[in-house]
């Protein structure tokens, strides 16, 4: 059922309303037509995507699986699959979100065209859904709510609202170009956990007490009604990717570590967060043990959580999903599926594929590379992998927004 009006959606009354409001999304709000009637539809096929098909021929994996394009999507980032299998939103880092739909369920994308393009977006990396359906985007300084997003996205005009205003989402005036790909989940409490990475390489001191109550540099959650907002993690520079054990609820989160401290160190980092309120150490830390020159000094805070997995070094560890299919062996069965961006900086480039991390008995948990072959011999990138999502079928997709596709990695023992 569509519930007609922001009291009925259970928003709050600041989330509601904004008088800043675009005119179109105050008119999605009160559920009327903006005129708009034009989508923007990606070609599937042709010279461009027979020369994606060609590079993935270089992708190793392990026996039994098998990687294949599943759709053109232009600037592919962060991927939200729905919840009734009907259409996958992907965000992107420009002003656009994709709806990719396979309508004929063979397992590759039928069609690909802008979700609600009567909006104008920015950044919006960060789709996610909750349970019952309800879309939700993070952009830069924002956060929008689409009630029944898969039922609406075939029209220009869909139900959307204000979760988070603009300029709201963090300081007006901390707004950068740098370090602003949000994500998205809704945890098992119901609550939306959201990512905000901080600006700099290291950040000023003068800095970490405006950031530390804004949450900038961790995440912050809330209720789904824009209410109730606090940090829930903090010592973070920049996580673009977090994901909750499905078994335990525990969340798990990718960080980027500092810059220009060489090719070597410090690690990136995968982690494990058990409690609200944890640190996990940066800007003292710049990723696992390693100090930062800037507070090398400086005493660090007492109980800071150090990373469950220590990554390669400058890989750019980003979105990950927990594996919880029916197709894999089941040595994946529970395991972290994520995806490492690759190096921009480092003398040789490294990452570019999609890593699998177990965790034993004991919570001990081993990374190793999954899918791999996107930088070639030159070192040269063939592709930059962004996100790992689950298709109900039990198979993989992941984004590149290098390409602009996503890739649907499946397995049959056969």
């Amino acid at each position: 059922m569509i519930v007609a009006g922001a009291v009925g959606l259970g928003l709050s009354a600041a989330a509601a309303q904004d008088t800043q409001v675009p005119e179109n999304l105050e008119k999605l709000s009160n559920f009327q037509s903006t005129g708009t009637t034009e989508f923007t539809v990606i070609e599937q096929g042709g010279d461009f995507a027979e020369g994606i098909k060609r590079n993935l021929e270089r992708i190793t994996l392990p026996d039994g699986f098998k990687i294949e394009l599943y759709a053109v999507v232009p600037d592919a980032r962060h991927m939200a699959v729905g919840p009734q299998g009907i259409v996958t939103f992907v965000g992107t880092r420009k002003d656009k979100v994709w709806a990719v739909t396979d309508r004929n369920k063979d397992r590759v994308a039928d069609e690909v065209k802008d979700f609600a393009p009567s909006l104008t977006f920015s950044i919006p990396n960060g789709p996610c859904f909750s349970p019952d359906g309800f879309l939700y985007i993070a952009e830069q300084n924002r956060v929008l709510l689409f009630p029944a997003a898969e039922f609406f996205y075939e029209s220009p005009d869909v139900a959307a609202f204000n979760l988070v205003p603009k300029g709201q989402l963090i300081p007006v005036e901390e707004e950068s170009f740098n370090h602003t790909a949000r994500v998205c989940k809704i945890g098992p409490d119901g609550m939306i956990y959201i990512s905000l990475g901080q600006p700099f390489n290291v950040p000023a001191p003068e800095k970490l007490d405006l950031y530390g109550p804004q949450g900038i540099g961790g995440i912050i959650r809330m209720k789904t009604d824009g209410t109730g907002r606090e940090v829930f993690t903090s010592g973070i520079r920049n996580s673009v990717g977090h994901a909750f054990d499905p078994n335990t609820g525990d969340l798990w989160f990718t960080d980027n570590q500092v810059d220009g401290m060489g090719d070597d160190i410090p690690p990136g980092e995968l982690n494990h967060q058990t409690a609200a309120g944890q640190n996990f150490g940066f800007p003292w830390y710049g990723g696992g043990e390693v100090r930062t020159n800037e507070y090398a000094d400086a005493e660090v805070p007492a109980d800071v959580v150090m990373p469950a997995v220590e990554m390669t070094a400058h890989a750019a560890d980003l979105g990950l999903t927990f594996y919880d299919g029916n197709m894999f062996p089941d040595r994946y069965k529970g395991a972290i599926f994520s995806a490492q961006h690759g190096s921009w900086n480092r003398t040789t480039p490294v990452g570019a594929r999609v890593m699998v991390t177990t965790i034993a008995e004991d919570g001990t948990a081993t990374a190793e590379p999954f899918a791999e072959g996107w930088i070639d011999e030159n070192g040269e990138y063939l592709g930059r992998p962004v996100d790992v999502a689950q298709l109900r079928d039990g198979s993989l997709l992941v984004s590149d927004d290098l390409v602009g596709a996503l890739y649907r990695i499946s397995y049959s023992a056969e």
